[in-house]
C-alpha cells in the first residue's frame, strides 16, 4: 500500500484519483467513478467530492491501494 501525503485537513477522491495518475486531468474524474468501482475504506464510493482525511484507505481499480496521511507539521 502507497501512502499519498497531504498538507491540508483534507483532499478530494477527484484530487486523489489525479494524484495517483488513475487520471490525467481532473474533468476526468466524473466519467472514471461512473466505469469503475473504487473503493474508500472498504465500501465503494462514487463521489468525487468525497473528503477523505488522515488515514484513509483507497482502492483504485489499475492504480493500486492508498493511504491518506497528514504530512508532519
Amino acid at each position: 500500500m502507497e501512502e499519498i501525503r497531504i498538507d491540508s485537513e483534507f483532499v478530494t477522491l477527484g484530487q486523489l484519483l489525479k494524484m495517483t495518475d488513475a487520471i490525467s486531468s481532473g474533468g476526468m474524474a466524473k466519467w472514471f467513478l461512473q466505469e469503475n468501482q473504487v473503493y474508500v475504506n472498504g465500501e465503494v464510493d462514487d463521489r468525487r467530492g468525497r473528503k477523505l482525511r488522515d488515514g484513509d484507505v483507497v482502492n483504485i481499480p489499475g492504480a493500486g491501494r492508498f493511504k491518506v496521511m497528514q504530512r508532519e507539521a
